[in-house]
């Protein structure tokens, strides 16, 4: 048909319709008119209106019938037409989950992550966070995931693979996880903020599995230990690294992942907050009654506490600073600055009711294990100090997340023995040479690292 036909033939049909539009009002308006006539002169009018409005309502109500009876029929019969699909039910809201952090790499290509995405949904799995690492090639993808219990880390690791993923690390996540970088960034600031000895647990949770050292900038006999660090830091592929504000320095290491330059920024922003605010100590102090009914306080310490800590050294006999340092006595004093600093962990002290200091516990972060160590003044020996303390420091070990803490002492100190036995943990033991290594960990927490490893020398300190 061309476009000429097409046309006249638009034009009759349209008379058309309006000829019969036309002709439909005008039999309306007569067909009103005889009614209106019939009731105003007829004889039955009124009758024959009441009639007609019964008529009207029959017929609606018999209409209002058959549109309900039509909606609740059975759909008509197959005649070979194909219906939709219907959508895949939902799983079961209960179904068991696993939270995952992976990290992979994708190309630096339209389609790429969403390639990765169309994957992992395949899979079921869900993905609650993304943050993106951009580097010189490609893009590191950081993900939180909840996946289904029953998906193997290794079909996981598989799935991201066939999407295009290179070097991807996965390591299960925690409910600490489901935070978002801004609100997680603020809150590893303020406790960076509140207390110095934080800094490496917030780096540790920050960048995942890692470790973290401390390094004086000398040895306790003068000798140059820390190298020069630039002030804006050292990126390397595995390895990080900051100027103390002490002098020393501070490494981190991460073998089985690259660190990338968001992440850099991101720990040298908080190294540099700890270096502008210094050394601070949370002010809290917890008042204890000793069972002879002797009142102690308990409160963390710090560098201003060395003038105290050596006066205790002078009222300690040479027998209890042996067991505790394992050196020469004269050597005790120059080991405090070292401890006390809380760049390299927490320390605990203990005073009198009149003020003079005559216990302290010391915590000390090493790389993934943390140290015990302690020292009571021989008059307050035998109290019940030592387990209190040990208790305590063993409590913030487990509260920062460490697998192990160990102390190392001489196989001859029953008193440390005995205290680390009554934490009521899994104890391993290894004696080599006179020096006795008591490891602790939590209940079905894998060792991380032989405890032989806790006998090498430490860059000038002995702890234990």
């Amino acid at each position: 048909m061309t476009e000429a036909t097409s046309a006249r033939s638009a034009r009759r049909h349209h008379w058309r319709q309006d000829a019969v539009e036309l002709a439909a009002l005008f039999t309306a308006v007569t067909v009103a008119d005889a009614v209106a006539n019939t009731v105003a002169h007829g004889p039955s009018g009124s009758v024959l209106l009441c009639t007609a409005a019964v008529a009207l309502l029959a017929t609606a109500g018999f209409h209002i019938w058959w549109s309900r009876r039509r909606e609740h029929a059975p759909p008509p019969a197959d005649t070979g037409a194909t219906a939709p699909s219907p959508a895949p039910a939902p799983e079961a809201g209960g179904q068991e989950t696993t939270l995952w952090r992976m990290r992979t790499t994708v190309r630096d290509e339209p389609g790429s992550l969403a390639a990765l995405c169309t994957a992992l949904a395949e899979r079921r799995v869900d993905i609650l966070s993304l943050q993106t690492h951009p580097l010189s090639e490609g893009t590191v993808d950081e993900f939180l995931l909840r996946a289904p219990a029953a998906l193997a880390p290794a079909d996981l690791t598989r799935t991201v693979a066939g999407a295009g993923g290179a070097h991807s690390w996965l390591e299960r996540a925690d409910a600490h996880d489901l935070v978002d970088a801004p609100t997680r960034m603020l809150s590893l600031a303020t406790r960076t903020a509140l207390d110095s000895a934080e800094l490496p647990l917030a780096l540790r949770q920050l960048l995942g599995r890692c470790t973290i050292r401390s390094m004086p900038a000398r040895s306790l006999t003068g000798q140059r230990l820390a190298e020069e660090v630039p002030a804006e830091g050292v990126l390397e592929d595995h390895t990080m690294k900051f100027r103390d504000p002490s002098g020393g320095s501070l490494t981190i290491e991460r073998p089985q992942l690259p660190f990338t330059p968001t992440e850099f920024a991101r720990v040298r922003a908080l190294v540099a907050l700890d270096a502008r605010l210094g050394q601070r100590v949370p002010p809290r102090r917890e008042v204890l009654t000793l069972p002879e009914g002797n009142a102690i306080t308990v409160r963390r310490a710090g560098t201003a506490d060395l003038a105290a800590a050596r006066e205790m050294h002078d009222r300690c006999s040479a027998q209890t600073l042996a067991l505790r340092y394992h050196g020469p006595v004269g050597d005790a004093d120059r080991y405090l600055e070292h401890l006390l600093s809380p760049r390299f962990g927490r320390t605990l002290a203990v005073e009198t009711a009149s003020g003079r200091l005559v216990a302290l516990g010391h915590l000390l972060w090493d790389g993934d294990e943390t140290e015990v160590a302690l020292l009571v003044e021989d008059a307050w020996q035998q109290r019940g100090i030592g387990a209190e303390l040990l208790r305590r420091l063993v409590a913030m070990a487990a509260e920062t997340g460490c697998e192990s803490v160990y102390a190392i002492t001489q196989a001859s100190n029953t008193g440390m023995v005995t205290a680390m036995r009554g934490l009521g943990l899994p104890l391993d033991y290894q004696i080599e040479e006179g020096t006795l290594v008591i490891t602790a960990r939590p209940a079905g927490v894998p060792a991380h690292r032989e405890a032989r490893e806790a006998l090498r020398v430490r860059n000038g300190s002995r702890h234990g």
